[in-house]
C-alpha cells in the first residue's frame, strides 16, 4: 500500500525537467502519440534541447497542429521535428511505418512507447479483432519494437552505454486495476495459451499496462546484453489527459480533483529516456513518477518467473502469443 500511495501523495521532486534536460543534438526520438498530452509535452522538452524527434500516431492534422507549436515555442531549437503515420490499433500499419522512418534515418536512440487508449466503450476491439486495449496498449508497440530492433541495436553498437533505450508506458494501474489480489495479467490455456482473458473493461487496461511492464522485464533480458539497448516501463503518474475521454460520473469529477498537468508525465518519460541512472544492470526498471526507480507488485514479479523458478511463466506466455498474433504483419 505504501508503494502505491507514493505514486500518488507527496511525489519527490522530478530530477529532470525541461530546466535541466542534457543537450540532445544528434539524437533521434520516436515518440508514439506525441502530439497530445504527456506525448507532446516530452517532444516539446526533447525538441528545445536540440534532438530530432518524430512523433507518430494516426492523425496528421493533430500531429501538424503539435509540430507548428512546438516549433513556435522553442524557436532557438536547432532540432528536427517530424511526424510518422501510425495507428496503433491496427497492425497491418505498422510495418509500412517502420519502412517509412528506416528509410528517412540512419539511427535510432530511444522509442518511447507513450500512446496508448484507456476504458474506451466496451466490446471495443482493434482492426484485427482484439480486445482494443491489449491490440493498442501491447500488440501495436510490441511489434513496433521488433521490427526497429536492428535500427537499435545499430545505434547502441556505436553510441554511449545505455544511451539507447525502449520505454513501456506502464500506469498505477498496474497496482490498483489489473486483476487482484496481486495485480496480474490473467491469461488463457489450451488453445488459446497466453491470450488476456476479457476481464471487462477496467481490469483490461489494468492488464494491458501489465503487459508493458512484461516487455521492459523480458526484452531487458534478451536484449541489453547482446545489443545495448536498455529497457524501462513508466507510471507516468497521476494526469490529466486525453486518456480520459471516456471517463464519465463520479469516476470523472474524482479523478479530476487529484490529477497532475500533463509535462510531470514528461518528466517521468525524460526521465526513462535519458537519466544516467538507468545503466545496463538496471536495464528492465520499473520508474515511478516524476522519475525514480520503484517495485512491481508480488503478482508481477510472480508472473516474470519460469516454473521451474518458482513462478507461473506468465509473462512468457503472453509475449509469445504476442509473437504469434503479430507475426503475419513483422
Amino acid at each position: 500500500m505504501g508503494n502505491i500511495f507514493s505514486q500518488f501523495f507527496f511525489v519527490p521532486t522530478a530530477p529532470l525537467t525541461e530546466k535541466n534536460c542534457p543537450d540532445q543534438r544528434g539524437r533521434v526520438f520516436l515518440v508514439t502519440g506525441g502530439y497530445a498530452g504527456v506525448g507532446f509535452e516530452l517532444c516539446k522538452i526533447l525538441y528545445a534541447h536540440n534532438a530530432t524527434v518524430w512523433i507518430a500516431g494516426r492523425s496528421e492534422p493533430k500531429a501538424q497542429k503539435a509540430l507548428d507549436n512546438i516549433k513556435a515555442a522553442c524557436p532557438k531549437s536547432e532540432g528536427r521535428l517530424n511526424f510518422l503515420y501510425l495507428d496503433l490499433s491496427d497492425l497491418a500499419t505498422v510495418k509500412p511505418a517502420v519502412q517509412s522512418f528506416v528509410a528517412q534515418e540512419q539511427r535510432l536512440d530511444v522509442l518511447v512507447n507513450n500512446a496508448g487508449v484507456m476504458y474506451p466503450p466496451k466490446g471495443s476491439t482493434d482492426a484485427q479483432g482484439n480486445d482494443l486495449q491489449i491490440g493498442t496498449n501491447c500488440l501495436g508497440p510490441y511489434l513496433l519494437y521488433q521490427l526497429l530492433l536492428p535500427l537499435l541495436a545499430k545505434t547502441a553498437a556505436a553510441a554511449p552505454t545505455a544511451s539507447v533505450r525502449v520505454a513501456w508506458a506502464a500506469s498505477i494501474a498496474v497496482q490498483v486495476a489489473a486483476p487482484q489480489p496481486h495485480g496480474m495479467l490473467v491469461v488463457g490455456e489450451g488453445d488459446d495459451v497466453g491470450r488476456p482473458q476479457d476481464r471487462g473493461v477496467a481490469d483490461n487496461y489494468g492488464q494491458s499496462k501489465v503487459g508493458n511492464v512484461f516487455f521492459a522485464r523480458e526484452f531487458a533480458k534478451a536484449t541489453t546484453a547482446h545489443t545495448g539497448v536498455v529497457h524501462a516501463a513508466f507510471n507516468p503518474g497521476n494526469l490529466r489527459t486525453e486518456l480520459q475521454r471516456h471517463w464519465t460520473g463520479l469516476d470523472h469529477w474524482i479523478t479530476d480533483k487529484i490529477l497532475f498537468p500533463p509535462v510531470y508525465g514528461a518528466y517521468t518519460e525524460l526521465f526513462a529516456a535519458v537519466s544516467p541512472e538507468l545503466t545496463p544492470d538496471k536495464s528492465g526498471a520499473y520508474i515511478y513518477p516524476w522519475g525514480r526507480l520503484g517495485s512491481l507488485p508480488a503478482g508481477i514479479e510472480n508472473s516474470l518467473k519460469t516454473g521451474s523458478e518458482g513462478g507461473s511463466g506468465v509473462a512468457a506466455k503472453f509475449l509469445s502469443w504476442c509473437a504469434k498474433q503479430t507475426e503475419e504483419f513483422a
